[in-house]
Formats: structure tokens, C-alpha cells, sequence
């Protein structure tokens, strides 16, 4: 659906009086799944770009209200929800605006200070025991499913980047995370902790997390993507010594991003040039560290 500042004022003047003389401008963001919006200093508008009625939002309310209390940095929090209407048939939030700036891996003020705190976070978040245990989102479902699940659709969208990527070393390195054993223990993961949902501060630390949309309890691999998005090589042993990572882990962690990234590649080559520039850029990190 198409969304714009328009639209959006008239949704928060209509449901949300009180906040109807704040400014309000787009949040500039690569992002296929929402708009956002940036509502006064404190809140933002966040609208699904496919509208829907299901209860996603609510649960996503009480989802982050059960882990903030258990995380070392700022998560969201949803304040209000909007309804559905004639002028957008789907429900949308209005969440409070968290400090900070993505960070980007040519230009990190402190890679170990940052390496640190998600090393923190990560151990925090796999410490969490809540009774409701949802599996980890991971591609078209929800699944607690090993990596075999996504094997089909990583194959297909590598043969899909033939002449933009070095396809045969990526089916290579896929295989060799694809063969790497899994116990089945299982931790809470947040599975997208990618730099678009990373917040740092002026001194480069981590000041908060964002979308938890995708979290839920799943094999800990899947939150090991940070080491090949963001981090220096030379700080990856610290990484994984915070984390007590062992090889099967981290090769299927090494796998897991290089899955995300190819589909994102293969999706966004032709449509969306800054997901698709990074996804390229990811693809070449996990390559050059197969090769080692």
C-alpha cells in the first residue's frame, strides 16, 4: 500500500488527538516491511506496507513488555495501537523513538566495545525463560525446524545471483554449514540482528535493539549474523570465546547469513539498490571467511 505523510497525519489526528500537533516526518529506511514515521522527539508511526487485521501488533505489545525487563539495552515499546478505517484497512502502532544510529561496519567507532555488548545481549537474551516459547521466525514461517528447512529456497537464490556472485564458492559454503551437526538445544534468539536493527551511540556501543517481530526460541545460531555484518575479522575469536560458540554452531551461523543474504540479493537486486548493495557486501564477508 502506498503510505505517506498525509495519510499518516490524518490516521494519528483521527485516533490519537492528543498527538496531532507533533511534527511528523518520514524515517528514511531500506525496509520492505514497514513505513515509519518519526512523531515529535519521542514517538514513532510505524504502518505495515501490506495492511492486515490480525492480532500481530497486540501480540507484539505484550511480547516486548515480557523481555525488556530481561535485555541490558532499550527495546521497543509499543504505546498505541490504531484500528483499521477506510484510509488504511490494517491495524498500526505508535511505538516510543529510541536514541541512536545504525552502525555501519567501514565505520565503527569501537568494534570491540560493540562486540561486547551484543556478546551481552545475545547471553542475555538466551538466558530468558517466559512460558510462552513461539519457534523462531525463519523465511515464509514460524519453524524449530534445522537448517534443511531453508536449504531449497538458499540453493534457488543462489542460482538465481549466476555472474553477480562467485555462486560455486557460495554453494560451497553452504554445504559445509549445511553438514554442520545440530543438537536441538534450543535459546531464545532475536534472528535479525542485522545493523538496520542495531542502535549505537556517539562512542560506537550498542544502545538498543529493534524488531522483534521475528524473535523466538530457536537453534542459537541464528544470532551470530552481527560477526559477519559488522565485525572485524581479527575480533571474531573474542566473539565467539563471550558467546561459548563452538565450530558446528558457528559454521551453521556463518550459513544462516549467508542464506539471509543471498535471498535478499535475489529479491532486491532489481528494486531496492541499498538492501541489495548490503546483501552483496555480506555475501562477499561470509566468502572470504569460508576460504580461510
Amino acid at each position: 500500500m502506498d503510505i505517506d505523510t498525509v495519510l499518516v497525519r490524518e490516521l494519528v489526528a483521527a485516533q490519537f488527538p492528543q498527538w496531532a500537533g507533533l511534527p511528523l516526518e518520514p524515517v528514511d529506511s531500506s525496509g520492505v516491511v514497514n513505513a515509519i514515521y518519526r512523531l515529535g522527539s519521542d514517538l514513532s508511526v510505524r504502518l505495515p506496507f501490506r495492511p492486515s487485521t490480525a492480532d500481530i501488533v497486540h501480540r507484539e505489545q505484550e511480547k516486548l513488555g515480557a523481555l525488556a525487563s530481561f535485555l541490558p539495552v532499550a527495546i521497543p515499546s509499543v504505546e498505541a495501537i490504531g484500528s483499521p478505517s477506510d484510509a488504511y484497512p490494517g491495524v498500526w502502532s505508535v511505538h516510543r523513538w529510541l536514541t541512536g544510529t545504525h552502525p555501519s561496519a567501514d565505520a565503527l567507532v569501537d568494534p570491540r566495545g560493540l562486540a561486547t555488548d551484543l556478546a551481552a545481549f545475545i547471553n542475555a537474551f538466551r538466558r530468558i525463560d517466559l512460558p510462552d516459547r513461539s519457534p523462531v521466525y525463519l523465511g515464509e514461517r514460524r519453524t524449530r525446524a534445522a537448517m534443511i528447512s531453508i536449504d531449497a529456497p538458499t540453493r534457488n537464490a543462489i542460482g538465481e545471483l549466476d555472474g553477480l556472485i562467485d555462486t560455486r564458492a557460495a554453494v560451497a559454503s553452504w554445504e559445509e554449514s549445511l553438514k554442520a551437526p545440530y543438537d536441538g538445544s534450543e535459546v531464545w534468539v532475536h534472528s535479525d540482528l542485522t545493523p538496520g536493527n542495531l542502535l549505537v551511540s556517539a562512542k560506537g556501543r550498542l544502545t538498543a535493539v529493534l524488531d522483534f517481530e521475528t524473535c523466538g526460541v530457536g537453534d542459537p545460531a541464528c544470532d551470530l549474523f552481527p560477526a559477519w555484518h559488522l565485525l572485524p575479522a581479527n575480533l571474531h575469536d573474542e566473539f565467539r570465546t563471550a558467546l561459548d560458540v563452538n565450530d558446528a554452531t558457528w559454521l551453521r551461523g556463518r550459513g544462516r547469513t549467508l542464506s539471509q543474504a543471498v535471498i535478499v540479493l535475489a529479491a532486491h537486486q532489481d528494486t531496492n539498490p541499498a538492501r541489495a548493495n548490503y546483501a552483496q557486501h555480506v555475501i562477499s564477508k561470509v566468502l572470504e571467511a569460508s576460504r580461510l
